[in-house]
């Protein structure tokens, strides 16, 4: 699909959200001013990753600054310390932040510690720490906003805490009209049904199958994933805090599982018009008011008619299931694959029956007429269960088969699953032709290079374009992250890993505002996330929201009162506020809390002790241009071995007291006399009998001696 559609698709969303969420704006009562003012977040011209960065990742920060020289920068440890040194390299206008701003690389440095303060230009950034169990907090925490946000069931403050604890919300439980006995809206059904569970889809008590199934679909690919990489023990069982640990099944699928047996509950009964299709919704009539507690919903419940896209979400993510599942649990696999058998039936018997954008009253509308990409998605995933034929005929016949447009630059999203399809069919082992499987793992991995391509571009390492900051931007930017990370499974490539692990310094406090959207995490986090229990700003007496909640970011399209009023004029990446009346850019979800918990998950696992591979070198080091207190020097280094380096760092030492004020074609920084050169973009793959070039430009005060000793990731070169 082209990239102009799959954003029109998006904007299309927004406008029919901001639409019926309207009267929720004009029932809030907490003041506006008491979030955080409109691009004035940052307390530092220097952004880091607030929590910090792993000890063998990448570390990089943002300044910003008006100079157009390079700048010093200074790591220095808690205590005051020196530790690094080195300069940073201009970036200029950045079109999506609208600032001018250089980037200080100080990944050479690789020992651990808390409270390191980097420096640059007389502003110091906020602290941070350099450990390798940096993520294991955010994995937990982020997989638990779905325990948080279950309906009928009680929140059990053993789990939660006492701010977070609650009766179960909308078991029929007076005042509560549902969600036990559910009639359908007028016209739809003549029945009621029990669609107790799930999960409430955002800040409102709403439940809604086409988004449930892709933020179920990415909670179990966590576990999938991690369980092809061996890593799975991490999201086992006890791992999590949810009331089923400790039942011999993997926490993560214990969790899923209160979704999926919501969405089968969705799912329209033998005997009744449109038997096997999904329900697209359920939510009240009309919307509540901030705050509302979910035990003390008063409204009427309503099923919204069946959808085409609904039931083919109920087929993927049933079918999905039956293959992750059945190691745990056989029978409810056998229950989930029959689901979705029916489903996929029932889809191919109503290929068009769409749900309307107008019917977003009380709940969001989730209209979406373009279905043949979850089509192509539900075929993959029972295809990749199942090995039979006729899932694989739908799947090779499939435009998205072939489309170049499954992967674009807006990422995938509960409206666009065709790259679902394209993940699964990559990863998960398949009877397809050896030239498909060829071509699909192909694509995944274009898409992360383009990603890849479009952070090096930024100042900030975004892996979104400027014109891809609309409601939700948060999530399409994790999404693009789950591709990198899928492109460095299929590979073995460690810039896809180094990605990954940026774009999670995007959300954690390296961006436009120096604001971490994940609450608990960094000394300036979201923390009046839209929420109608965890609505502090709007009654002391409730909590904010729980740590390990996203934000949906930035949204240029200001499409709420409050961002409005309070953002008018923003650079795209700047167009948040931290208010809970900012419900377009500051409502927290299931679908971006799902890959946020994936890329946590990922960004947890130790990938190694922290030494780089070794590999074989041969250097030449050339003085192009001397004079009294400078020089320029060309360095060359080539691949003796007979593998390609896919990244590398070059060190050596000065023994004239020479010092690297500039540098091109590789970031290279200076501690003392020890320098470290580490490969752009463009050049970090260096071919077996290959070589990278660069130059360096320098001060000197005495001698100029060539170095005669370097280190390619760690080995001594010939």
């Amino acid at each position: 699909m082209p990239t102009s559609v799959s954003l029109r698709r998006r904007r299309t969303l927004s406008a029919v959200l901001l639409a019926s969420s309207l009267l929720v704006g004009g029932l809030l009562t907490a003041p506006a001013a008491a979030g955080l003012p409109a691009a004035e977040a940052a307390t530092t011209a220097v952004r880091v990753n607030q929590v910090g960065y792993l000890p063998d990742g990448p570390k990089r920060a943002t300044v910003v600054t008006t100079s157009s020289q390079a700048l010093t920068w200074r790591l220095r440890t808690a205590s005051g310390t020196l530790v690094a040194s080195g300069s940073t390299v201009p970036h200029g206008a950045d079109q999506a932040s609208g600032q001018s701003v250089q980037v200080a690389d100080f990944s050479s440095h690789r020992e651990t510690g808390s409270g390191y303060v980097l420096t640059v230009d007389g502003s110091d950034s906020d602290p941070f720490d350099i450990r390798a169990d940096l993520y294991d907090g955010l994995r937990s925490d982020a997989m638990a906003f779905f325990y948080h946000q279950r309906s009928g069931i009680a929140i059990d403050s053993s789990l939660v805490g006492s701010a977070y604890a609650r009766p179960a919300g909308h078991l029929g439980v007076a005042p509560n009209k549902g969600d036990t006995s559910v009639p359908c809206q007028s016209g739809v059904c003549d029945y009621t049904r029990d669609v107790r569970g799930g999960w409430y889809d955002a800040g409102d008590h709403g439940k809604y199958v086409v988004n449930g199934g892709i933020s179920t679909w990415l909670v179990v690919s966590s576990f999938e994933r991690a369980r092809r990489a061996g890593t799975d023990a991490a999201l086992g069982d006890s791992t999590l805090r949810v009331p089923e640990r400790g039942n011999g099944v993997p926490d993560v699928l214990d969790e899923a599982r209160w979704e999926l047996d919501f969405l089968m509950r969705m799912q329209v009964p033998d005997g009744k018009p449109y038997a096997g299709m999904a329900f697209h919704k359920v939510h009240d009539a009309v919307w509540t008011g901030i705050p509302t507690r979910p035990e003390q919903d008063d409204q009427v419940r309503e099923l919204h008619r069946p959808s085409t896209a609904a039931t083919l979400n109920l087929a993927a993510s049933a079918a999905q299931c039956a293959r992750v599942y059945r190691p745990y649990d056989a029978a409810f696999a056998d229950r989930c694959l029959a689901a979705a058998r029916k489903a996929w039936t029932a889809a191919r018997a109503d290929p068009a029956l769409y749900a309307p954008d107008s019917d977003s009253t009380g709940g969001g509308a989730y209209g979406d007429t373009q279905v043949s990409d979850e089509f192509y998605w539900a075929a993959a995933e029972l295809y990749a269960t199942t090995g039979e034929s006729a899932y694989r005929d739908a799947v090779t016949s499939s435009t998205w088969h072939t489309s170049t447009g499954a992967f674009t630059r807006y990422g995938f999203g509960w409206a666009d699953t065709a790259a679902l399809g394209r993940l699964t069919l990559a990863t998960v082992p398949n009877g397809l032709p050896a030239a498909d499987l060829t071509r699909i793992r192909s694509s995944v991995t274009s898409a992360a290079d383009s990603h890849l391509s479009t952070m090096a571009g930024q100042g900030y390492g975004m892996p979104i374009p400027t014109d891809g900051y609309f409601w939700g931007s948060n999530s399409e930017l994790a999404n693009n992250a789950i591709v990198m990370a899928v492109a460095g499974e299929l590979t073995g490539a460690g810039r896809y890993r180094a990605g990954v692990l940026e774009a999670m310094d995007y959300l954690l406090g390296r961006n436009a505002l120096g604001q971490s959207y994940v609450t608990g995490y960094g000394e300036t986090s979201s923390r009046n996330q839209h929420h109608r229990f965890w609505a502090h700003q709007a009654d002391a007496s409730l909590p904010n929201p729980p740590a390990g909640s996203l934000a949906g970011g930035p949204n240029s399209a200001l499409q709420d009162p409050v961002a409005e009023e309070r953002l008018a004029g923003c650079a795209p990446a700047a167009c948040y506020v931290d208010d809970i009346g900012s419900y377009s850019t500051n409502e927290v979800a299931v679908n971006w809390n799902a890959p946020l918990a994936w890329l946590a998950a990922y960004a947890a696992e130790r990938t190694s002790t922290g030494e780089e591979p070794t590999a074989a070198c041969a250097v030449t080091y050339t003085v192009d241009n001397a004079w009294s207190d400078g020089f320029t020097a060309t360095v060359t280094v080539k691949n003796t071995g007979s593998a390609a380096v896919d990244g590398w760092r070059l060190g050596w030492s000065y023994a004239g007291g020479q010092r690297v004020t500039s540098a091109w074609n590789a970031t290279v920084t200076q501690s003392g006399t020890a320098v470290v050169a580490r490969n752009a973009d463009w050049n970090r793959v260096i071919a077996a009998g290959g070589t990278a070039s660069f130059g360096v430009q320098g001060s000197l005060s005495g001698s100029n001696p060539s170095p005669t000793a370097f280190t390619l990731n760690g080995s001594a070169c010939a």
